[in-house]
């Protein structure tokens, strides 16, 4: 979440040049950080909550009250319409209804009965009309569920809806499907799937690994961050350990922290494979690329769409994970 200057500028700009919304992802940090200050919202969507940035905010429930200042937000906007879009799917979602405001949608999976997700993507119900979307998983569905309900509230015809989620077939580092480009001679002979997703939560680990059930699953991963929710690290091993039927070990933003330190955190979590520890990423997507065959999955997490890596001394390193994979594609079958 930027700055609040930044932000500020930036509505601004969008002001001038008569933009009609603005769609901001406010985070925990930001709202301890006070960034979220001073913007009037119509909406807020709650997604989901999960456990995270247990050691910058001290404990979950500090956390939580963090993420809660965004809803509250809401609350003290000068807007006339102030909409809150709930899933409340979520355990957490009665604690983040914002009080006093105009109106509280719930959005859930039953509302999108009867649905499907498969390896063509997903089809589901919304408002009277079955919307099919190339995008794969619950967890999308219920992100398309937050979108659709928005829009909606606000004016937007249930077709027009429809016709745009059907349209949208990739978002850039979340379950994002890597190819060789069509140009490339040899495009056919990719017969197995290569994913890049910023899973970065047991709760998104799992969920992800969930949406390809019936394909031998070649995981690549570290963990999120060095020097930050170490007590993550076992676990998403377990997650790795549980759904995936090869693991590498790798490194992913590890700052200050030795990347060989972060991993072996990790491996007490995985006790029903012998994982492959490769420190260098490139290796890392390199040998599970190399290791694919037909019908089997790729999936490389932590990462997302990020353009640097961060490590020691404050450094940035280019870096893109859907890129890298495209070059090994390439090596692969040139």
């Amino acid at each position: 979440m930027p700055g609040r200057s930044y932000l500020q500028k930036f509505l601004r700009r969008a002001v001038n040049e008569q933009c009609d919304w603005v769609v901001l992802e406010m985070t925990s940090e930001g709202a301890k950080q006070f960034r979220h200050m001073f913007i009037e919202l119509d909406a807020f969507i709650f997604t989901n909550l999960a456990p995270e940035h247990i050691e910058s905010h001290g404990s979950f429930e500090q956390y939580k009250k963090d993420k809660q200042r965004i809803a509250h937000l809401l609350t003290s906007s000068n807007k006339q319409r102030r909409v809150a879009i709930i899933n409340s799917d979520d355990k957490h979602a009665e604690d983040f209804i914002p009080r006093n405001i105009t109106e509280v949608i719930n959005y859930n999976l039953e509302q999108a009965k009867l649905y499907r997700t498969g390896a063509d993507g997903t089809t589901f119900q919304f408002d009277g009309a079955t919307i099919h979307s190339p995008l794969k998983g619950e967890f999308n569905i219920l992100n398309m569920l937050a979108a659709a309900n928005f829009a909606k509230a606000f004016g937007i015809e249930t077709p027009v809806i429809s016709r745009a989620l059907s349209k949208l077939s990739v978002i850039r580092g979340r379950a994002e499907h890597i190819t060789l480009p069509s140009s490339n001679a040899n495009k056919n002979k990719q017969t197995f799937d290569v994913v890049v997703d910023y899973a970065h939560t047991i709760e998104s680990l799992e969920a992800l690994y969930k949406t390809f059930p019936n394909q031998k699953k070649i995981c690549v991963l570290g963990n999120t961050g060095g020097g930050r929710d170490t007590w993550k690290r076992i676990g998403m091993a377990k997650i790795a350990d549980n759904y995936c039927d090869s693991i590498y070990l790798t490194t992913e933003d590890p700052y200050d922290e030795d990347p060989m330190n972060i991993i072996e955190d990790m491996k007490p979590g995985i006790t029903n494979h012998s994982p492959n520890i490769i420190i260098s990423r490139t290796e890392a997507i390199r040998a599970a690329i190399t290791e694919a065959e037909k019908n089997d999955v790729v999936l490389m997490t932590g990462m997302g769409s990020q353009q640097y890596m961060c490590v020691a001394n404050g450094k940035k390193l280019d870096w893109d994970d859907a890129r890298i994979a495209r070059e090994e594609l390439e090596r692969k079958f040139k």
